[in-house]
């Protein structure tokens, strides 16, 4: 198991399996010494446990659990594409995408939930750069989708 897998563990978290496409394009692709995720729903299991606007039928603690999910699952579609987390050098960018009642303005806090995820399991090399966009709707109403790109080794 890798150290990465180890601290997933630790932290009681599990790798999921990766999501199946909704469309045509790949989770992952690797491009050079980067990897780029597309943009991963907080899905479990084969469904995404909540739906809705984000301030209206999702509260943002739920958002940015959901977050968490996220970026879990993009965990896993970098994983599928290198074989081994320990090879990831750093985590250069995270963009999150919030479903959001027209009057919420929380969604830093909400792509918290991703960024501390990251953080967590990778430590230093989980530190990167952000952004944190309001939308009007996602696939499957899905209150967040957050996408990574990741330095890896050759």
């Amino acid at each position: 198991m890798s150290a990465v897998e180890s601290r997933l563990a630790e932290l009681g978290l599990t790798l999921p399996d990766v999501v199946p496409p909704l469309a045509a394009y790949q989770p992952a692709v690797r491009s050079g010494a980067y990897v780029y995720t597309a943009g991963q729903l907080p899905m479990v299991k084969g469904s995404i446990p909540v739906t809705g606007k984000v301030g209206a039928e999702v509260s943002a603690e739920q958002a940015k659990e959901l977050a968490a999910t996220c970026a879990l699952n993009a965990l896993a579609a970098v994983k599928s594409v290198i074989g081994d987390l320990d090879k990831i050098v750093r985590v250069v960018k995270v963009v999150g995408f919030v479903a959001s009642a027209p009057d919420f303005t929380g969604q830093p806090g909400v792509l918290n939930g991703a960024s501390e995820l990251l953080g967590e399991v990778l430590g230093e090399k989980g530190v990167h750069a952000r952004s944190a966009v309001g939308v009007a709707v996602l696939p499957l109403d899905a209150p967040v989708e957050v996408e990574i790109i990741v330095e890896v080794q050759a």
